[in-house]
C-alpha cells in the first residue's frame, strides 16, 4: 500500500484518544440493509456529522462520570449533606450519652461508699435513698446510651448505603461513557477509511512524503517531577541531520497524562505552549499549521522554547511530552521523522501550606533556551531515547503510553500531508 494511503488513515487515527487502538469493530455495524436493497454508502459529510455527534455524546458522558466521582468524593462528605450531617449529629449524641452514663455509674459508686460509711440509722436511711436514686439514674443513662449508639449505627449505615448507591451510579455512567467512546472510535474509523478510499486515485503534488529519521526532535531541560501550580520551561531541539536544506520545518509537541490511579485524564490541567527566538510570543501547538520554524540548513539545529503550565488543582499522576518534526520543500517534496519520541515526568499535587518538600518553592525550570545552532550533528538521528526520564513510573504509565501509541501511527510526514491537503482545499 502506498505511504500516502497509510498517512491519510494515520492522521485521523492519531488525533483520537488512546483507546482508539483497542477498537476494531467497523462503524455502523449494527445497521442492516433492508431486504434485497443495497444501502448507499454514507458521504464524507455524513460521516463527519456522525463523528461530531458521537464526540458530543462522548464528551457529555465523560463530564457525567467526572461529576459523579466528584460528588462521591466531595458532595457526600460535605457536613451539610443529609446522611453525613446525621452521622455527625448522632455520633456527637452517642458521645454525650456515653459521658452521661460514665458520670451516672460513678454517682452509684460514690453513693454506695457513703452508705457503707454511715454509722447511724438516720445516716444509713439517707444514704440508701441517694443510692437508689443514683442507681435509677444510671439505668436511665445506660438506656439512653444504647439508644444513641443504635441511632449512630443506623446513620453510619445510611451514609454507607448512599456511598454504595453513588458508586453503582458511577459504574453505570462509566459503562455509558465506554459505549460512547466505542461509538466515537467507530465513527472516526469509518470517516478515515472513507477519506483514504476517496484519495486512492489522487496523487499528492510533488510525490509522496517519505520517512526521514535524520530529522530529529529531542526534549531537554524538562524536570523529572512537575508540581501543581508551577510552570516548567524546557527545550525542543529540532536537527536536520541530512545533507540538504529543508525549506519549511514543522516541529510538533503534545502533552498527555493520567492520575496515579490511571482513572482520570489530566490533559485539561496542562497547557503546553511554544515560542522561538524569531517569534517570541507564546502560543499553543497546532497540529495542522502555525508551528513552522522556517528553513533549516543541512547539519543545523533550531531550538524551540516549550512552556508547560501546570494547573494548581492537578492531582498527582504521570505524564509525558510527545515530540516529532516534519518538513516541506518548495518543490513539494516532504517527509518527517517516522515516529514520536516522548519524555516522561511525574506529576506532584500542589503541596499544602506549611509543608516542606524538595520541590516546594520552585516555580519554574529556568534552563537557558532559544536561538538556533549550526553546529554539525553527529550520527544519524535516532529515537532520542536518551532523553527519557527514570521517574519510577507507576502502573499508570502504560495508559500514558497509549496516547503515544495512537500518535505513532502518524508515520512519515503524516502531519505534513494533512497540512498540504488543507492548503490545497483552501487554495
Amino acid at each position: 500500500m502506498k505511504i500516502r494511503r497509510v498517512l491519510a488513515t494515520a492522521v485521523a487515527a492519531a488525533v483520537t484518544a488512546p483507546v482508539v487502538l483497542l477498537s476494531t469493530a467497523p462503524a455502523f455495524a449494527d445497521e442492516k440493509p433492508a431486504a434485497q436493497t443495497q444501502k448507499a454508502k454514507p458521504t464524507i459529510e455524513e460521516l463527519e456529522q456522525a463523528v461530531e455527534l458521537a464526540q458530543k455524546e462522548y464528551d457529555a458522558a465523560v463530564i457525567a462520570v467526572n461529576d459523579a466521582i466528584k460528588f462521591l468524593e466531595e458532595g457526600l462528605e460535605a457536613e451539610t449533606y443529609p446522611t453525613k450531617a446525621a452521622v455527625i449529629e448522632t455520633k456527637k449524641a452517642a458521645e454525650d450519652a456515653a459521658k452521661a452514663k460514665t458520670e451516672a455509674d460513678q454517682a452509684v459508686v460514690d453513693a454506695q461508699a457513703k452508705l457503707d460509711a454511715a454509722t447511724t440509722d438516720e445516716e444509713k436511711a439517707a444514704a440508701q435513698t441517694v443510692l437508689d436514686e443514683a442507681e435509677k439514674a444510671a439505668q436511665d443513662a445506660a438506656a439512653a446510651k444504647t439508644a444513641a449508639d443504635t441511632k449512630a449505627a443506623a446513620a453510619r449505615t445510611a451514609h454507607d448505603d448512599a456511598r454504595v448507591a453513588q458508586a453503582r451510579k458511577i459504574g453505570l455512567l462509566q459503562k455509558t461513557r465506554d459505549e460512547a467512546k466505542k461509538k466515537l472510535d467507530d465513527a472516526k474509523k469509518a470517516l478515515a477509511d472513507a477519506e483514504a478510499e476517496e484519495g486512492e486515485g489522487e496523487e499528492e503534488p510533488g510525490g509522496e512524503c517519505v520517512p526521514e529519521p535524520e530529522l530529529t526532535a529531542v526534549v531537554s531541560g524538562l524536570a523529572d517531577k512537575v508540581v501543581g501550580g508551577t510552570t516548567e520551561n524546557f527545550t525542543l531541539r529540532v536537527t536536520n541531520g541530512t545533507d540538504k536544506t529543508m525549506d519549511e520545518v514543522y516541529p510538533y509537541a503534545a502533552v498527555h497524562a493520567f492520575d496515579d490511579k490511571g482513572f482520570k485524564e489530566l490533559d485539561s490541567y496542562l497547557d503546553l505552549e511554544w515560542s522561538t527566538a524569531a517569534n517570541p510570543d507564546w502560543r499553543d501547538f497546532d497540529l495542522f499549521d502555525g508551528s513552522n520554524v522556517g528553513s533549516l540548513k543541512a547539519k543545523a539545529s533550531v531550538d524551540v522554547k516549550l512552556r508547560l503550565k501546570v494547573d494548581a488543582d492537578i492531582p498527582a499522576g504521570q505524564g509525558a511530552v510527545f515530540v516529532s518534526a516534519d518538513y516541506v520543500n518548495a518543490d513539494d517534496s516532504c517527509g518527517g521523522y517516522p515516529e514520536l519520541d516522548h519524555r516522561e515526568f511525574q506529576i506532584l499535587a500542589k503541596a499544602d501550606p506549611g509543608k516542606t518538600d524538595e520541590t516546594e518553592g520552585r516555580t519554574d525550570n529556568t534552563t537557558e533556551q532559544g536561538g538556533s545552532s549550526t553546529t554539525p550533528v553527529t550520527g544519524t538521528g535516532g529515537s532520542g531515547s536518551g532523553s527519557l526520564a527514570e521517574t519510577g513510573s507507576s502502573d499508570v504509565l502504560p495508559k500514558v503510553a497509549l496516547a503515544g501509541g495512537a500518535a505513532l501511527v502518524l508515520g512519515a510526514g503524516a502531519v505534513v500531508v494533512a497540512r498540504r491537503r488543507k492548503a490545497g482545499a483552501n487554495a
